[in-house]
């Protein structure tokens, strides 16, 4: 499958306290290198075409960290462009039919989540969420956002949470007329469509938005000898 991946590393981080006051939440570093480096990971090994990152809060220390690579970084600005907003203008970099998206405040383990996505995809289908059951989740205190039908569609729900990995077709994004949105309309107009769908994903997941992900998520890599 060829594809593109999108990163998104533009937030502020503000859950992260004082330990964003000096970088951006993509570098703190976990397990011995940056966040964003748990996701790069898997983004090479699935090969994509091309990689594209955002960034918007204190942007020069993410271009500094991609110099030299094939990633290619976007700069939001004067204005945060929020996760569909993003998307859309980095399209003309990502040049796709169809992208993966990927948070950068997450860490795995388990198989490539990116792969367990392309596994599920069928041309069929416009937007492809991975989420986690709610037992296989590390550090995450919300409820949960998707139920899974037994038929692959998603419905918002309590069920699983939602990883920060999807894949979507660019049209959906590319045809709106706003230029600050979030991708969760996008989602919820195919919700309405029944058109909508997700796949679980088999391993754990550990949420690093906040200070105490990052212990969680070294024990979590350290009880799997990583």
């Amino acid at each position: 499958m060829t594809h593109a991946v999108m990163l998104f590393a533009a937030g502020f981080g503000t859950r992260m306290g004082p330990l964003t006051k000096d970088r951006p939440k993509p570098l703190i570093p976990v397990a011995g290198k940056p966040l964003i480096e748990h996701a790069m990971t898997f983004v090479r090994d699935s090969a994509p075409a091309r990689i594209v990152a955002n960034a918007h809060y204190k942007a020069d220390q993410i271009i500094d960290h991609f110099n030299g690579t094939d990633v290619r970084v976007t700069v939001e600005t004067p204005d945060i462009l929020d996760t569909g907003g993003g998307l859309k203008a980095a399209l003309p970099l990502l040049d796709a039919e169809f992208v993966f998206t990927m948070n950068t405040d997450a860490v795995w383990d388990g198989p490539n989540p990116l792969k367990v996505l392309e596994n599920a995809w069928t041309d069929d289908m416009q937007a492809l969420l991975l989420c986690v059951p709610k037992t296989r989740t590390i550090g995450h205190a919300g409820k949960g956002d998707i139920d899974i039908l037994p038929d692959g569609s998603a419905r918002w729900g309590t069920d699983t949470v939602y990883s920060g990995v999807q894949i979507i077709r660019t049209d959906l994004v590319s045809n709106r007329a706003d230029s600050v949105f979030s991708l969760k309309a996008v989602w919820q107009m195919l919700e309405a469509q029944g058109a909508l769908k997700a796949v679980a994903y088999p391993g754990q997941w550990c949420d690093v938005g906040h200070p105490e992900g990052i212990a969680l998520a070294e024990r979590m890599l350290g009880d799997a000898d990583v």
